[in-house]
């Protein structure tokens, strides 16, 4: 038989935690066994840590933790959180992807548990969950209860991605046709691969929210302003994908449900 393995400052005699196969045989429930921490998977395609990427500004825009890619058409808005700019989201026609940048732990991935807390919230409230492996890994597929504006209850399908990096986690909410039309979401998906993530080197604690600043050459343009009455010369960034950006928007926040 293999011995329990002591974790490397443990003194004999402490309680050693069970591994997940002596788990399943001391009948520890599933849900509980999936929990057992594991190392970030690779990232072949991205999203990107800022030393993985010799130019990360080249086609992407600067929001301090996070560059995101620029493509023709979009249009790029932040949420804020309290005087924090903690999320991004890229607009396209009718689908978007909201970007979330979290702290980690250095040598453990947090997306196989957040994924089961997003569940347990969305069901909850009565909606409906379908996690699946699709383009961007391993996924859930939500349709989330909402007030429709005649004021009766409906369902919004939403996906959540998310990948695990080098000491952070990168969260997309990706909605509107990109969440139930795999033609519409291709751009969106390769948007947030393409993401560069700049987790800096201060402590921070798991799943602090990596904090977004605002291009130094961006002015905000206030939600329900029409792109025509912004102020003249608002930033609009090239993007390697030989279109611009338009103006940056403040937008309502993309609420995840718990």
């Amino acid at each position: 038989m293999f011995g329990r393995r002591r974790k490397r400052n443990q003194e004999p005699g402490e309680a050693v935690e069970p591994t997940a196969d002596e788990a399943l045989d001391e009948g520890a429930d599933e849900a509980e066994v999936r929990r057992v921490k594991l190392e970030p998977a690779p990232r072949p395609e991205g999203p990107w840590d800022v030393s993985e990427v010799s130019k990360p500004s080249e086609g992407r825009v600067d929001l301090g933790g996070l560059f995101v890619p620029g493509v023709p058409g979009m249009e790029l808005r932040v949420e804020v959180a309290g005087d924090a700019i903690v999320a991004a989201t890229v607009v396209l026609k009718d689908s978007a992807v909201q970007l979330q940048a979290f702290a980690a732990p250095k040598r453990e991935g947090i997306w196989s548990e957040v994924r089961e807390e997003i569940a347990s919230g969305i069901t909850q409230q009565g909606g409906v969950i379908d996690e699946t492996e699709g383009p961007l890994g391993w996924e859930l597929r939500a349709q989330v209860p909402v007030q429709l504006p005649d004021g009766k209850r409906g369902m919004q399908v939403v996906r959540f991605v998310g990948v695990d990096g080098p000491r952070w986690f990168l969260r997309g909410v990706i909605s509107g046709q990109g969440a139930v039309q795999p033609q519409a979401a291709g751009l969106l998906e390769q948007i947030f691969r393409d993401t560069v993530v700049v987790r800096g080197d201060g402590p921070m604690a798991p799943r602090d929210p990596i904090v977004l600043k605002l291009p130094d050459d961006a002015k905000m343009v206030p939600d329900g302003v029409k792109k025509e009455q912004a102020p003249a010369g608002d930033a609009a960034p090239v993007s390697r994908f030989a279109g611009g950006l338009d103006k940056l928007r403040r937008g309502p926040e993309i609420s995840e449900v718990r």
